[in-house]
């Protein structure tokens, strides 16, 4: 009885944790969304910097998600780890991000 407790409170934490990383995540990219807007109708050097930065970023991000996808896949790790090894990238880009832009 125990063991089935566990584990149903394990499927419980685990669905939170993965619905509080998405709601987090979310905001982050809201927040940074707003701030890149902020910096680009500001114009000048740091709105040509900010978007030549802000492109660049999202074609690695990409191309590393796809890395991570196809090394995943072919070695027989499962759908679900393929699309955690795939959001880290972009994770990561837009936490550095909010760290940078956020004054």
């Amino acid at each position: 009885m125990s063991e089935q407790s566990d584990a149903a409170q394990s499927g419980w934490f685990g669905i939170l944790n993965t619905w509080l990383e998405a709601a987090s995540f979310s905001m982050d990219v809201q927040r940074v969304m707003s701030l890149r807007i902020m910096r680009l109708a500001s114009g000048g050097p740091l709105a040509a910097t900010e978007a030549q930065q802000m492109i660049s970023e999202k074609i690695s991000a990409f191309g590393e998600a796809q890395v991570a996808i196809a090394t995943a896949l072919a070695t027989g790790s499962g759908l679900y780890a393929a699309t955690t090894e795939a959001y880290a990238p972009y994770r990561r880009c837009v936490r550095a991000n909010r760290l940078r832009l956020d004054p």
